[in-house]
């Protein structure tokens, strides 16, 4: 399936300059991180985070890193189990791709000093390995409740060692630079305009290779898991630059996020299940096997569907996962994270059930990629959850998505280096121009907008959909455009003008291809096309020249 139409412009307003760079990274999180020590020491490379270092998605991720590391599992397992959780979507080489590389890029991560869990008296197998949902084996390596953590500040550690590296807190970037050209193949991307979030200055910052490594867009729904800096900023920006995007209808919502007034974006790891948890109803009954024979176990996408199910038919505002059956030194060794969190506001998990409802989590689409990580854009790279590899297909299996981003930034940095002599030093891009816009004295406007963007999104967008909803979803975002870009156009840039213009955009990306999408398939469930097309296409956006 492919569509073509307008991406929405706005006219560039202009800056200071920043020395050129070899290699200008575009997100902190496990992908970026990674990327930028992958790359040569000779290599004069920027890496740009919205907040500080930490504040990715990575950072938070507790389950753990898929990878064949037990004598008990195998690549074929591994790669079966992912091509039938995706539904018959996926990319079979590039599974086979990111697989295969698994034990090597989970090898580097150990030598950076990732302290994963280790097995007591297992000295050939020494990391103890969970088991999440859709794996037939126990391969999930983690560091307790907190693995996402573990990588982000081991990784962020050795960083210091590392005197090429500039690093860029507090920024966000607001569009590419791209050389003219009619088409896609002749126009090259050689840097980005970036805001300096203390200053208020944006700054032109010109690279030889650029790369969107900038999380999901699950910001866009009223309720994630996601923290603040998930707001489609780089599938946005490549698809203004002439990018094609794919797959976007398939928004995976992850079945347990803590339902609490001061604890709703905190997600309860799919380990708690994995380790024995039980989902059930207000009443204590258990359900699930009703939805699937795995029953807690089933692949993500069939639990959020469940609860969504349950909490409407029943209406109830939240359903409960239960693991205080296992002992409480377990809980205690295995989910110390979750454990203090719930224990924080009042819920003791080793002797009561955690309140739990669905919350979108991972954007299974994004900017079509190769093997490499390369974008049609020549120059640009998107690695992470920013592209879409054709790993995950139409239902990511849980843990893959920290696999996929070593995996293709150890991918994108020999890409890049191959190409560094053969790449010459970018242009200094023009001045942000901002004399012709003023400071806004209107942000409930932004604040409205905002709100207004991910009510609809939920209410019309959601783990359910129909036709009917999803038209009354564009005619709203199409008019969010026209207010947004008025307002770009008149008022100088903050952050959350940013993300509002970037979250509007990738809205109608997903709007668009799930409207394509004449059956249900994986993530994306619709009453009116309730059956499965006798083959699987992918739905792939291209934005005029």
């Amino acid at each position: 399936m492919s569509q073509t139409y307008e991406p929405h412009e706005s006219p560039p307003q202009a800056a200071t300059a920043h020395a050129p760079l070899d290699v200008l990274i575009i997100g902190s999180g496990a992908a970026g991180l990674t990327l930028a020590l992958k790359l040569a020491p000779t290599t004069r490379i920027g890496l740009i985070s919205k907040g500080a270092l930490e504040d990715s998605s990575t950072f938070y991720a507790q389950g753990g890193i898929a990878a064949v590391l037990s004598s008990q599992d195998s690549v074929a397992k591994h790669v079966s189990d992912t091509l039938q959780a995706g539904a018959g979507l996926c990319n079979t080489q590039a599974v086979e791709f990111t697989v295969g590389r698994s034990r090597a890029l989970i090898e580097w991560l150990i030598n950076q000093g990732v302290q994963f869990t280790r097995e007591p008296g297992e000295p050939l197998e020494p990391f103890h390995l969970n088991r999440e949902g859709g794996h037939s084996e126990r391969r999930i390596i983690h560091a307790a409740d907190a693995t996402g953590k573990a990588v982000s500040q081991t990784l962020i550690e050795q960083l210091k060692h590392h005197d090429n590296i500039e690093v860029l807190e507090h920024r966000t970037a607001v569009d590419l630079i791209t050389t003219p050209g009619d088409t896609r193949g002749s126009r090259r991307c050689t840097g980005a305009y970036v805001l300096d979030q203390t200053t208020g200055t944006v700054t032109g910052i010109a690279a030889r290779f650029v790369v969107l490594a900038t999380g999901g867009a699950s910001k866009v729904y009223l309720y994630t898991s996601n923290p603040d800096t998930a707001s489609g900023d780089g599938i946005a920006m490549a698809w203004r630059a002439g990018c094609r995007i794919a797959n976007m209808e398939f928004n995976q919502f992850h079945p347990t996020c803590l339902y609490h007034p001061e604890g709703s974006s905190f997600l309860i790891s799919e380990a708690v299940r994995g380790e024995g948890g039980r989902l059930l109803l207000p009443n204590g009954e258990r359900f699930m096997e009703r939805f699937h024979p795995a029953a807690e176990l089933a692949p993500r996408d069939v639990v959020a569907r469940a609860i969504d199910y349950e909490m409407k038919r029943l209406g109830a505002d939240c359903l409960y996962l239960d693991i205080s059956h296992q002992p409480a030194d377990f809980i205690h060794t295995h989910f110390p994270t979750i454990l203090a969190r719930c224990a924080s506001l009042g819920i003791d998990i080793t002797r009561e059930p955690i309140p739990v409802v669905p919350a979108a989590h991972y954007s299974c689409g994004g900017v079509v990629v190769n093997l490499q990580g390369e974008s049609d854009v020549p120059g640009l790279y998107v690695i992470g959850e920013s592209s879409c590899t054709g790993l995950h297909g139409a239902n990511r299996m849980a843990s893959n998505s920290l696999l996929e981003c070593i995996v293709f930034a150890d991918a994108a940095a020999a890409s890049i280096l191959e190409r560094m002599n053969n790449t010459p030093d970018p242009p200094i891009p023009p001045p942000w121009d901002d004399s012709q816009v003023i400071d806004s004295d209107e942000q409930i406007v932004i604040a409205h907008n905002w709100d207004e963007l991910r009510r609809f999104m939920w209410d019309y967008v959601g783990i359910m959909r129909s036709n009917k909803r999803l038209r009354r979803a564009l005619r709203r975002v199409e008019l969010l455009q026209q207010e947004i870009t008025e307002y770009y156009s008149n008022y100088r840039v903050t952050r959350d003008l940013i993300e509002l213009r970037n979250l509007v955009c990738v809205a109608e990306l997903v709007i668009h291809c799930a409207l394509a999408r004449k059956e249900s398939r994986g993530l994306h469930q619709t009453i009116d096309y309730p059956d499965l097309l006798p083959t699987a296409r992918d739905t792939v956006l291209q934005p005029r020249p």
